[in-house]
């Protein structure tokens, strides 16, 4: 008898085992011995792979934001005939309309790390009747710390006492009612018109409405009749940016001492993306040299010739090695100074990989841009199969994942472009409008693009539309978002007629405000939670 039961035990304690093994995560990201390790030890390894790769991301951002910052600096000559004198004046417009770049270039740019993860996991899906989770929840994650985390940083940014306000309110409004159109349109496709369904013109409506916003911004920038809301704009002081702040001054003397500091200072410019007409002061550019010469044409040939482009590519390499400002005697901490090294040699690998990017003064910056944004797809693509694996180990709900870690990590572009503006500019417009435009660009490009690539093939292939996994959760997150965001706008409303601003004023407000807005994300991502995990 006794036998017996040792007998069943063992066999009992065998199929358990059997069990155990099936379910354990065979997957590896690597090599295959992986899987020998054990689940709580990969699970740190995944973890720290994924946060490497938001340091990536950071890394790259820099080399993005200055590629960026020669594609709006792009002029042209044009020549106008006074009608009454007939003589001519050359001016040298910019070829790029700032508001329109604002949306694009900077939202776009800014946003790519999630656009380029949701069209990743809608390419390796293609061919499946459903639509993963991965792309979608890490979008709208995204949204919601753009919001509410983003809105939180720059509120607290500037310095005690100082105000700083939307001047431009009518794009402001373009911007914010595109951006809330976007979340109640995905909740309309998702729930109302085909319940879990996408279908092909679904998804291509979604895409063009992108063209629809920028089109729109472009009238309410131009003042156009009837479709332009009919608010002025507000002044802005001449010094917009700082003196002490503008790079561009002495960059022919320091550009052969291409430091990372020079780098961080240079993020201003990306901001002063807003052009100074005779007739309207409100926008001003900071000009790539002379201060005091803003019509005056920039030759880049003058400016790089004692570099050529071989010897500036051969500097980004040099720099990515260099310390700098790192000597032990400079320092009056030496914690701080052996943090210093600690993060410089973590960061050297990225810095060395994304020195092969082409310098920004070739083709106006547009190579160096597009490198940056491969770039991105490739960590954007390490990140995702990082992702699946700590799902695949720990059985935490890949949606989770997605509105939490990997929204937080891929939207940091946004926090940092958006608190240098906060920084250095005079008032709120790009720091706001990028989170704005970037939200609404998670949704008409990051969610309308990978889904028309996978309703084109399935209506193709199959004649199929496509469903969407765990739609009911993704629904519930665009309820919750749309109730906290109104929250969230809100106080901005009210720190405008309060105070008179949007972002710093009285230093306790603002602590406090910052406050709420973290309170508003963390309600965001319990309740997001709670709702995927099944518990409401």
């Amino acid at each position: 008898m006794v036998s017996d039961i040792n007998n069943a035990t063992t066999v009992i304690g065998h199929r358990v085992n059997d069990i155990t093994l099936e379910k354990a995560c065979g997957s590896y990201f690597i090599v295959q011995a992986e899987v020998t390790l054990g689940d709580g030890f990969r699970t740190f390894l995944y973890f720290v792979a994924l946060a490497y790769c938001f340091i990536g991301l950071s890394a790259i951002t820099a080399r993005f934001f200055r590629s960026m910052e020669h594609v709006v600096q792009h002029t042209r000559t044009v020549t106008v005939v006074d009608p009454v004198s007939g003589l001519e004046t050359v001016k040298h417009d910019k070829v790029w309309n700032f508001t329109v770049a604002d949306i694009s270039l900077l939202a776009f740019g800014t946003s790519f790390p999630q656009i380029s993860l949701a069209t990743i996991d809608a390419i390796r899906n293609i061919g499946q009747l459903y639509a993963g989770g991965l792309g979608p929840g890490t979008l709208v994650g995204s949204a919601a710390f753009d919001l509410f985390p983003i809105h939180a940083v720059c509120v607290v940014v500037p310095k005690a006492g100082e105000l700083k306000k939307i001047s431009d309110l009518g794009v402001w409004i373009v911007e914010l009612f595109w951006s809330f159109w976007a979340y109640i349109w995905l909740y309309i496709i998702l729930e109302v018109w085909s319940p879990n369904v996408i279908t092909f013109w679904e998804s291509l409506f979604t895409v063009l409405q992108y063209a629809l916003l920028l089109l729109h911004a472009y009238a309410q920038d131009k003042r156009w009749p009837f479709i332009s809301i009919p608010l002025e704009r507000s002044e802005r002081p001449e010094d917009w940016v700082p003196a002490e702040l503008s790079p561009q001054k002495n960059r022919k003397n320091n550009l052969s001492s291409d430091t990372k500091k020079d780098e961080d200072k240079e993020i201003a410019d990306i901001f002063s993306i807003h052009e100074e007409h005779e007739s309207d002061s409100t926008y001003q550019h900071l000009p790539l040299n002379d201060p005091e010469s803003s019509c005056k044409h920039i030759d880049e040939t003058d400016i790089y010739e004692e570099l050529s482009v071989v010897s500036i590519w051969k500097q980004q390499f040099v720099n990515a090695v260099k310390m700098e400002n790192m000597k032990l005697k400079e320092s009056k901490n030496i914690g701080l100074w052996v943090g210093k090294v600690l993060w410089n040699i973590l960061v050297a690998p990225w810095r060395l990989l994304f020195a092969f990017v082409p310098p920004c003064e070739i083709a106006h910056g547009w190579i160096a841009f597009i490198c940056s944004l491969i770039f991105i797809s490739g960590i954007a693509y390490i990140v995702t199969r990082l992702s699946d694996l700590i799902s695949c180990v720990t059985g935490i709900n890949p949606y989770v994942i997605a509105f939490t870690a990997l929204a937080s990590g891929t939207s940091w572009p946004d926090l940092v472009a958006s608190k240098i503006a906060a920084e250095r500019q005079t008032t709120a417009d790009s720091a706001i409008a990028n989170i704005t435009c970037s939200n609404s660009v998670n949704i008409y490009v990051g969610i309308g693009v990978p889904w028309l690539i996978d309703t084109a093939y399935n209506l193709i292939a199959y004649g199929e539309p496509l469903r969407i996994e765990n739609a009911a959760g993704l629904s519930f997150s665009l309820l919750v978002f749309f109730s906290t965001s109104v929250g969230c706008i809100s106080i901005l409303v009210l720190r405008r007629l309060v105070f008179g601003g949007e972002l710093g004023g009285p230093r306790v407000w603002a602590w406090i405000t910052c406050a709420y807005f973290m309170l508003l994300w963390f309600i965001f991502v319990a309740l997001s939670s709670l709702k995927v995990s099944g518990i409401i």
